[in-house]
């Protein structure tokens, strides 16, 4: 299995990458959510963590190899584990993943069937499905309901600003240990971006 590719990011299309690495030019499929951080590294270098497949019919008999990837590994492991849903394969988990890793696997834990009828291509019946199969399953890839103090529930902005810290490229696990620290030495923050500065001086340690 190909399970990492680095090279300069040549091109992105709406489902695609395109990596030059040696001289060749690897199409990688991604997911939706990451095509547009992935846009803003055109030309740069890059490392996704990839699978490998065979797409196509055994009845046709024309298999086609294609390459999935991931700006980080904990993405590949939830893909791994969200593609056993019963009718979820991998084009249509790459097309519904149109929201950080974070924000899925919050809302399939949480059993918000509602959040996941908004993901494209993911209906009624396919949310409640996935959350049968996975909810209990995806903790390490949420957002925590609460911190450390049981009495101190997260907000909707500080939830927000861990799903922007993932999307910038940060683990999740990062992302709320920072800011949990973050909620201790301020009450006065009401906003995600402003989350996200306190965030970043506690990973900095201008803070904490």
């Amino acid at each position: 299995m190909i399970a990492r590719i680095s090279g300069v990011l040549a091109e992105v299309t709406e489902t695609a990458v395109v990596i030059e690495h040696n001289g060749l030019g690897y199409e990688v499929l991604v997911p939706a959510y990451a095509l547009g951080e992935l846009a803003a590294l055109r030309g740069r270098r890059v490392v996704l963590h990839t699978l490998d497949y065979l797409e196509g019919s055994a009845t046709g008999g024309n298999f086609i190899p294609r390459l999935v990837g991931f700006s980080r590994d904990e993405d590949r492991s939830f893909f791994s584990r969200f593609i056993t849903v019963k009718g979820i394969g991998i084009r249509k988990g790459l097309r519904a993943l149109a929201q950080p890793i974070a924000a899925v696997a919050t809302a399939i834990e949480s059993g918000d069937t509602a959040s996941l009828v908004r993901l494209p291509g993911i209906g009624k019946r396919a949310a409640e499905q996935i959350v049968a199969e996975l909810r209990g399953k995806l903790e390490a890839f949420a957002i925590n309901a609460t911190t450390a103090d049981p009495e101190h529930a997260w907000t909707q902005a500080q939830r927000d600003a861990v799903t922007i810290l993932v999307t910038l490229g940060e683990r999740n696990h990062d992302a709320q240990r920072w800011l949990e620290r973050a909620m201790q030495l301020h009450t006065d923050i009401d906003s995600a971006d402003a989350w996200v500065k306190a965030a970043y001086r506690i990973k900095t340690g201008a803070e904490g």
